[in-house]
């Protein structure tokens, strides 16, 4: 009873998680539709609700590929490698995001009125983002139940046309 009402609750904690942030990724993107925007362009106040976003929607992601691995399944070091990829995507993408802000941007100095996210910034969040996609998946295929991980077919040689052994 008690683990049934865990896991509902931890289902529940996801939903919304996940959907906080695709509600968050829709209004930073949508405010000058909307009319909500603050400052004309993509602005401080979105680019911070943006990566909010995109932090809600990778731990909701990656709670529910945790989530259903089994609890006893051993941790593997594709599983290890793909949550340190999600996470340096998360950081990658916060700093490109926030570059101006944080002083290391093009658009720094007294002759910009505010922080503005060009194509170097938006390049990089594109990278992080595609980091964070990369380990999800990496993740999703870490072996859980299985003695290997299903991506292992990329490194068995194969000889005479055959195809790796299923296990």
């Amino acid at each position: 009873m008690n683990n049934s009402k865990t896991k509902r609750l931890r289902n529940i904690f996801i939903v919304l998680l996940f959907t906080f942030g695709v509600l968050l990724l829709f209004l930073a993107i949508a405010a000058d539709s909307l009319g909500i925007d603050i400052t004309p362009g993509f602005g401080v106040i979105q680019t911070v609700a943006f990566l909010g976003a995109l932090t809600f929607i990778t731990t909701g992601t990656f709670l529910i590929l945790y989530a259903r691995r089994p609890k006893d399944a051993p941790r593997s070091l594709q599983a290890e490698i793909s949550t340190r990829l999600i996470a340096t995507g998360l950081v990658l993408s916060y700093v490109t995001g926030l570059s101006d802000l944080i002083g290391i941007g093009t658009h720094v100095g007294p002759e910009f009125n505010r922080p503005y996210i060009g194509p170097l910034q938006g390049g990089g969040i594109f990278i992080g983002i595609l980091l964070i996609l990369f380990g999800l998946v990496l993740y999703h295929t870490s072996r859980g139940q299985r003695e290997s991980s299903s991506l292992e077919f990329l490194v068995t040689k194969k000889e005479n046309g055959d195809q790796p052994e299923n296990k």
